[in-house]
């Protein structure tokens, strides 16, 4: 059974919309937000303290984008990967990286100075410099869907649900509201898939049966 820790609306939720929209079961432990302040027992099981935490017979994992990558090869065939023989490979690869160390990074500064920090450290010019960073760098994101309902190989992949948290991340720290057009429609076919609404669905469900409270909403 493949076990991954996660916390709400974080970004391990790639790797769980990854496992419903395999079908692949999994057990989804709960964990408060940041687990190395509020789950200190975590830490003897991740030494990072990070989420997310994949457990998979012996493989150990942290890195939300690389657990997608790894579920969908090793559990494929699937059309959520893009293979090497495929003309898109390298534009999936890319994806892949571009979604945590380009997207998500400016966000959890924003995130951190604007919600997280005690009151006396935020700083609203930390937020708002990172909150134009992440804009200038989702300029990639809304080009890719001008004229494309997904990021590459012609259909749904793994690069759309790496990309997508990042959206989902942006709308629940509310930078959505500045989404470009293509985005903005990109972001809306995104929800309405059955793996993300059974994802949300499977987070909450957890969250309530764990009496593990959300900390990440916006």
């Amino acid at each position: 059974m493949i076990t991954l820790y996660h916390c709400d609306a974080a970004r391990s939720f790639r790797p769980l919309w990854m496992l419903e929209e395999m079908g692949l079961p999994y057990e989804l432990k709960m964990l408060p937000f940041p687990p190395r302040v509020f789950a200190k027992d975590y830490l003897a099981l991740n030494p990072l303290g990070t989420i997310p935490y994949l457990i998979d017979g012996d493989t150990r994992m942290t890195e939300s984008s690389a657990i997608c990558h790894y579920l969908g090869t090793k559990y494929g065939p699937t059309p959520l990967i893009v293979g090497l023989e495929d003309a898109a490979y390298a534009a999936f690869l890319n994806w892949m990286y571009f979604s945590d160390a380009t997207l998500t990074f400016p966000q959890t500064l924003v995130l951190r100075y604007s919600q997280l920090e005690p009151e006396e450290r935020r700083n609203p010019q930390v937020a708002t410099d990172y909150a134009k960073w992440f804009f200038g760098r989702l300029r990639a994101v809304e080009a890719a869907t001008a004229n494309a309902e997904s990021l590459c190989g012609g259909r749904f992949t793994a690069a759309d649900i790496v990309i997508g948290y990042a959206l989902r991340l942006a709308d629940n720290i509310g930078l959505a509201k500045d989404f470009g057009p293509n985005v903005r429609a990109y972001w809306a076919r995104l929800q309405q898939r059955d793996g993300f609404k059974r994802a949300v669905a499977a987070e909450q469900r957890a969250g309530l049966e764990q009496n593990v409270a959300p900390r990440l909403r916006g």
